[in-house]
């Protein structure tokens, strides 16, 4: 998973599952041992994908939209900025940074906002 073009596909997949709104499939996407911290500094790190359905549980009856904006990669890692748009009252712009297994599952994923990233629409 080292091509640049095979992380994009993944991390499009991510945000349009997230998108989508089911807690369990977006889970399914991380590896079993994942960790997830959202925001970093700002809370709980999750580990597990238990405890990382539960965290997108939030989202689950939200009309979201989910925009890539800019994408980087090297090796199995990606960093990208993307816009996630909640119900169309609210967007928030969002770096995470995802490590991938050789499967093509996250491994680990970090995302770096704060309420200065939030706008009101």
């Amino acid at each position: 998973m080292s091509d640049a073009l095979d992380l994009e596909a993944l991390v499009n997949r991510y945000l349009s599952t997230v998108a989508a709104g089911n807690a369990a499939n977006v889970a399914a996407l991380y590896a079993e041992d994942a960790t997830l911290e959202d925001p970093v500094g700002g809370g709980d790190v999750h580990i597990g994908r238990q405890a990382i359905e539960g965290f997108y549980k939030a989202v689950e009856a939200a009309e979201v939209k989910a925009e890539l904006l800019t994408f980087r990669s090297g090796g199995q890692e990606a960093a990208f900025l993307f816009a996630l748009t909640v119900a169309g009252a609210m967007r928030i712009e969002v770096i995470e940074v995802m490590t991938f297994n050789s499967d093509g599952l996250v491994t680990s994923m970090k995302a770096y906002w704060g309420p200065e990233n939030v706008t009101q629409l």
